[in-house]
């Protein structure tokens, strides 16, 4: 059974609870970097099961979901209560040929995005933590739920290429 969007919402904030999701986003990177980088290519690519993501597709899913982030984040930044539409990932996944993308490349992605990123959080005033934009499944977002969600997010997808790493 799917989960609804408020589970979803609930797991994913559930996983930074107690944390600084800036300090989470900027040791992620690192932390997955030292789970791949003595993985061959074959390991990376291997799927766990039908229909289920393999460590370089969940790298490629980074990379996107850092450059949405971004996106989104100077979106509320530069005009306030903007709509933020919501993307399919597993279409995403598809049309951008996650399947067939280096691993090591998308991690780079990632790591530079999210480099950029954090200096414009580090950057912000505390009045723009408050900013928000309106989510199209998700409802009212400041920067700061956005900051937090993605570091949850991050903590979501170390434990799926932790467990597949060890296999």
């Amino acid at each position: 059974m799917k989960e609804t969007v408020q589970q979803y919402i609930g797991r994913i904030r559930g996983y930074v609870a107690g944390k600084d999701p800036l300090r989470v986003q900027a040791a992620t990177p690192g932390r997955i970097r030292k789970l791949v980088r003595r993985l061959p290519s074959r390991r990376l690519k291997r799927r766990p099961a039908p229909g289920k993501w393999s460590i370089a597709e969940i790298l490629a899913h980074l990379a996107e979901v850092e450059l949405v982030a971004g996106y989104r984040i100077r979106m509320i930044l530069g005009s306030p209560g903007t709509k933020i539409q919501a993307f399919d990932q597993d279409l995403w996944a598809k049309v951008g040929r996650y399947r067939a993308l280096d691993a090591h490349h998308s991690l780079e992605m990632f790591r530079i995005l999210r480099e950029h990123n954090l200096a414009l959080l580090r950057s912000l005033k505390p009045r723009q933590w408050k900013q928000y934009g309106m989510h199209q499944e998700r409802g009212k977002e400041t920067v700061a739920r956005i900051t937090e969600m993605f570091a949850g997010h991050d903590l979501n997808h170390l434990k799926q290429i932790e467990r597949l790493a060890k296999r």
